[in-house]
């Protein structure tokens, strides 16, 4: 698979930035919404957004139970922000009827680096990125309070975990999308090229 076709949930969020930091990861980029899109796509960016929300009409769209089922399966997937939100297997402090797809053992907290009027850049360091620092922006950004044994950690910010994969999953709580530095998206592309190579053997 040297070209993946990449889908973005495109329910809510900055789903052309996404589309566009795919592409110049050398994948095939489409929007998803419904579960016959997602079956079309070997791999899926969950954007950031308001998570609530993203879970609401993942349900409503009758994607949820789908989306759990491949993630389950091992399609690979990435999520930023509210994405992060939504890969965890636990939300420290989740609105009422909030669904999470899971995937990742962790527990998020939501909105932990404060509001909009807070957001802020920093450059970090991402265990499997090489060359400068990735410059993360961060926007009403969750953090990810505790990793079970499964989850590696592959970023810090004050002494708070932003990056974290385990297996087909990846999630950071900032948004690579905004700044141009499509490594992170390069870093998930490979993770879907590798993982069509090994269901090919």
């Amino acid at each position: 698979m040297n070209t993946p076709v990449i889908g973005v949930l495109a329910l809510q969020g900055d789903v052309r930035e996404h589309l566009i930091a795919l592409a110049a990861a050398d994948a095939v980029a489409r929007p998803v919404r419904r579960p016959e899109e997602l079956a079309e796509v070997d791999g899926l960016v969950l954007p950031g957004g308001e998570s609530t929300t993203i879970s609401k009409l993942a349900v409503l769209f009758g994607v949820m139970e789908t989306l759990r089922a491949r993630v389950r399966d091992g399609m690979p997937v990435y999520g930023t922000c509210a994405g992060m939100i939504m890969l965890a297997d636990k939300i420290l402090d989740p609105r009422s009827g909030q669904e999470t797809v899971g995937g990742i053992d962790m527990i998020v907290r939501r909105n932990a680096f404060g509001r909009q009027n807070e957001s802020f850049e920093a450059a970090l360091d991402v265990k499997g990125i090489t060359g400068d620092p990735v410059e993360g922006v961060f926007i009403r950004a969750p953090w990810v309070e505790s990793v079970g044994a499964g989850a590696e950690v592959l970023a810090e910010h004050d002494g708070h975990i932003v990056a974290v994969r385990q297996g087909n999953a990846l999630a950071t709580s900032f948004h690579p999308e905004l700044t141009g530095d499509h490594r992170v998206h390069r870093l998930f592309a490979d993770m879907v090229r590798a993982n069509g190579t090994a269901e090919s053997l």
